[in-house]
């Protein structure tokens, strides 16, 4: 490596820990307004995180970034670096080429407008009043729409958006993935529904210590490794997971006094998205590397904890006691019933209570819906009724309030379209990881029915946790697979639980 080298890779390295450092105070900033900050802060609170972002915005586009990518990316300096300087420089110049075509101003005004309409729409849901919030998102989709333009569309526009959470991924491929599940889910579900053996869930719905709820979810917490020196469990209308650090991971989970397994499962799925940041390689922290390498595969590590962990037999098995003790007399019935009546597939209106099987139609609705949004000018207008006709078309059952509806999720408000595709391909990942571990780690329901959680965790560390986002999605899935993603490994999982739950 040459002395010019050197100096330009020590100052791109410069820059971009200064970079990580506002997202890293921009992460305390949108935890803090989403865990208790005063609504009438809201507006100061959201300016501020516009002027941040505007800075680490302007930082990731500017010309002495440009220059530094530019000489650092030329083929021979880029094969002169190591590893993690390598894909730095790689991901960083991903990053440049595509913000530098959004003019400054608007971005500040697109963050700030997001920063509002979270608040705005916790309010709206709560009120259950979608005219109110109804503004808001027609001018984020119309920012949206604009950023399109200007990066210009590949393939169709909704793809532009994927790839902000799932690079490389496209509409075509999400429509023949998502047909596949469809025509897979759909009769397994019609023979579930059928089925003389409905497991009995009247006893989940008492009146349980938000307290106890608490003390249960922060155990939990503990066996799967969560580190609590390096994170901390607060409440939100919307569970969620941050990522300051490996040594600051956040998260919260909501508690409902009448289901004892809403926070539990959200606590779980939250813990997932945790565990991976926090085991991400001590290398990579500093710089904008040290973060999942996709929301697929983020939400492969929540859903794996949460579902084929956290819903399995072994898993009750040896914590049902542990429950039982935190709610004395209100949960006298045998494991088995507590494990198929937290496992009945029903169709529901919330996506966060979904089961399993019928979750993955609540995604291909959002999925549908967002892409009738931005490839075929669906207005905001109209999105409650489209909202109604899907879930009555999928599901069978239509919301009685938008509360429940249309306004439920909080990823809207904050511009996040393309995310809730990486909740299905989450659980596609997840099942393919769990066929590869049950080969590589044999004992692993065995470990699972005696609480011992920590080889999981490791396993998961060594294969995934530890890179960040020094590979690819479909690098990581081929690597420790062998394969690429196939949905052959969900259907499948699904199939032979469900079949064994009601008797098929």
């Amino acid at each position: 490596m040459t002395t010019n080298t050197e100096k330009a890779l020590e100052r791109f390295r410069e820059l971009n820990k200064t970079i990580k450092s506002y997202h890293e105070a921009l992460g305390v900033l949108y935890w803090d307004l989403r865990t208790g900050a005063p609504r009438k802060g809201v507006a100061s609170r959201s300016e501020a995180i516009g002027v941040l972002s505007s800075e680490a915005f302007r930082l990731t586009t500017s010309d002495e970034m440009g220059d530094l990518l530019a000489r650092l990316s030329e083929q021979e300096t880029l094969g002169s670096l190591d590893e993690i300087n390598r894909r730095l420089v790689t991901e960083s110049k991903k990053d440049y080429d595509k913000s530098k075509k959004i003019p400054a101003k608007l971005n500040e005004e697109y963050v700030i407008l997001t920063s509002k309409a979270e608040s705005y729409w916790e309010e709206a849901k709560e009120n259950d009043d979608y005219a109110s919030f109804q503004p808001y998102l027609e001018k984020i989709i119309d920012l949206t729409n604009q950023f399109i333009d200007l990066r210009g569309v590949n393939g169709t526009r909704y793809d532009t958006l994927l790839d902000d959470y799932e690079p490389g991924m496209t509409t075509a491929q999400l429509d023949e993935v998502f047909g596949g599940l469809r025509s897979r889910l759909v009769p397994l579900a019609s023979a579930i529904a059928a089925s003389s053996h409905q497991p009995e869930t009247a006893f989940l719905r008492q009146n349980y210590s938000q307290a106890a709820q608490k003390d249960f979810s922060l155990y939990i917490l503990k066996q799967m490794g969560y580190d609590f020196e390096a994170g901390r469990l607060d409440e939100s209308v919307h569970p969620f997971a941050t990522g300051l650090s490996p040594g600051d991971v956040r998260i919260t989970t909501r508690y409902l006094e009448d289901d004892v397994t809403s926070a539990l499962f959200g606590t779980i799925h939250e813990g997932g998205h945790a565990l991976y940041e926090q085991n991400i390689r001590q290398e990579l922290i500093g710089t904008t590397l040290c973060d999942g390498t996709s929301m697929g595969i983020h939400e492969s590590q929540s859903r794996f904890w949460e579902n084929v962990i956290g819903r399995s037999r072994p898993f009750w098995e040896r914590y049902f006691g542990e429950l039982q003790k935190r709610f004395p007399g209100q949960l006298d019935v045998p494991v088995e019933q507590f494990y198929r009546g937290t496992n009945v597939v029903q169709p529901s209106l919330i996506r966060i209570e979904a089961d399993e099987l019928t979750y993955n139609l609540h995604i291909i609705i959002r999925y549908e819906i967002e892409k009738a949004i931005f490839n075929n000018g669906v207005k905001a207008s109209e999105l409650p009724e489209i909202w109604n006709e899907k879930y009555k078309e999928y599901l069978g059952i239509v919301p009685s309030n938008n509360r429940d509806g249309v306004l439920q999720d909080v990823h809207w408000s904050g511009g996040a379209f393309g995310y809730f595709p990486s909740y299905s391909l989450g659980n596609m990942y997840a099942a393919q990881f769990t066929d590869t571990m049950e080969r590589e780690l044999p004992s692993l329901w065995d470990l699972v029915g005696k609480g011992d959680l920590l080889p999981i965790k490791a396993w998961l560390s060594d294969k995934i946790y530890q890179y960040g986002k020094l590979e690819s999605p479909s690098e990581i899935v081929q690597r420790v697979t062998g394969k690429p993603l196939d949905p052959a490994h969900l259907v499948s999982y699904l199939e032979t639980k469900y079949k064994d739950i009601y008797k098929l």
